[in-house]
């Protein structure tokens, strides 16, 4: 046997988000969102750039579309601009900016690429945030509306709805470690933050169905796996703070286990008693079934005990031998097998697609305009196998995204990291397809890797 086959129904896609590819920032009545506000504010993005024109997708998704069917693209995960359909997050709705999706929509079925829509990869309104944001229980009240606009017009053709990208991004690093927007740095804001992420997720997910009934709806987490620097009790006791942190919060919860124990005990005692934000039938209304769970995978999380006066006293510990994408991040498919099972055997989701992984590597093309993204192609042999480990392993994985389409606006790193398999000359909009693409449209065709690392 030289090959690995997938099941015939499995789904191999691409991914994007809308603030990275879209531009058009402030065109056909498109009100501020988060990161609009947040690019433009000096010394939040490492290159002082903006998503502003970003791959100008909003004027060039013909090309795009076009591009991914030349691939042999079979799935295309995208998603909806809050304030590019409801400019201040709530009441107005602008006809112009649900036309534009209405149009992309129909490209895709058209060219036969079936669509799966992200309602909200982060492009909160800034004129809720305005009014306090996530942390506040109106931003939570407001999704639901957006969701029903969007459903009631694409549901009659779109059949896979995911409600939130990453809600630990969008509550943590964006409230509490600072790093995306809008950018504060405060504890309980991010936790109150994840609960309203959750609820709105919670909210939303029947207004899908009514408006969709013969679609799947699911979410999307972005998981790491967490494994301790030593078996020292310290380290041991890192570890699973990390992990209660970053992937027990928001699994526990979407699977119908309230929020973990430990875990609200250390925020207790370290944050104080703040969970008087968490309302009778919250969890229930969290917890609602779900079609799929979506999960993102990058890298893996060696967990060291780092200072004990932090409210988090976890460090990253180095792992000084292993192999890295040109972005820093340990290559680790391993990981990616571990986490599988784990979410598989313990939470039982009905279904499981990746929805996002990929790498950064800074290939540039060369005199031909070829793109040699050997690494890229190596990174993506070694996780597509994990996840056919975990497939042969009964775990219920029914699709598989790579991150991203083409280099596109990666968030604080503005323009630095590339992630795509599609080559962006930012200056040109031209896009010229990498090595890997071309790879991963082989693997498409036959449905198969081989097993020797090309």
């Amino acid at each position: 046997m030289t090959q690995l086959t997938f099941p015939s129904h499995f789904v191999w896609g691409v991914a994007t988000s809308s603030y990275q590819i879209e531009g058009a920032w402030n065109e056909d009545g498109k009100g501020e969102s988060i990161w609009d506000r947040f690019a433009h504010t000096p010394g939040k993005i490492q290159d002082a750039s903006t998503g502003d024109i970003a791959c100008d997708h909003y004027h060039r998704w013909p090309q795009d579309i076009a591009l991914m069917q030349s691939l042999g693209i079979p799935a295309y995960r995208f998603s909806i601009n809050w304030p590019r359909v409801m400019p201040e997050g709530q009441g107005r709705v602008n006809q112009a900016g649900l036309d534009f999706y209405d149009r992309l929509v129909d490209g895709l079925l058209a060219a036969g690429i079936e669509p799966f829509v992200t309602l909200y990869h982060w492009e909160l309104p800034q004129a809720l945030q305005d009014e306090g944001g996530w942390p506040a229980r109106k931003t939570a009240e407001s999704f639901p509306v957006f969701a029903d606009y969007i459903t009631r017009r694409l549901g009659d053709r779109v059949r896979h709805w995911i409600t939130l990208n990453e809600p630990w991004c969008a509550s943590f690093l964006s409230y509490q470690v600072g790093e995306h927007a809008p950018g504060w740095c405060d504890w309980p804001s991010a936790i109150r933050a994840a609960h309203h992420l959750l609820l709105a997720h919670g909210w939303a997910v029947p207004v899908i169905r009514q408006n969709a009934p013969k679609a799947e709806v699911g979410i999307t987490l972005n998981l790491e796996w967490v494994t301790p620097a030593s078996n020292h009790p310290a380290d041991l006791q890192a570890a699973r703070l990390r992990d209660g942190y970053f992937n027990r919060w928001f699994l526990d919860p979407v699977f119908g286990r309230f929020y973990p124990a430990d875990m609200m005990h250390h925020y207790q005692q370290t944050v104080g008693d703040i969970f008087d934000f968490i309302q009778p039938n919250d969890m229930d209304i969290i917890g609602v079934p779900l079609d799929f769970l979506g999960i993102n995978y990058y890298t893996r999380f060696v967990a060291r005990s780092g200072p004990q006066t932090a409210v988090l006293p976890v460090a990253h510990a180095t792992t000084p031998d292993t192999e890295r994408t040109d972005m820093g991040w340990e290559i680790y498919p391993e990981g990616l097998f571990n986490l599988l099972n784990r979410v598989h055997f313990t939470y039982q989701p009905a279904k499981i697609y990746i929805t996002e992984n990929g790498a950064s590597y800074h290939d540039t093309p060369n005199k031909n305009g070829r793109i040699h993204d050997q690494h890229r192609i190596h990174f993506l042999h070694r996780h597509f196998i994990a996840a056919h480990r975990a497939l042969s392993n009964g775990v219920p994985l029914a699709g598989y995204f790579v991150w991203s389409l083409m280099d596109n606006f990666e968030w604080a790193k503005g323009y630095q990291e590339r992630f795509g398999i599609v080559w962006v000359d930012f200056q040109t909009q031209q896009r010229y397809p990498k090595d890997s693409a071309f790879w991963f449209q082989n693997v498409i065709q036959t449905n198969s890797i081989p097993l020797i690392d090309p």
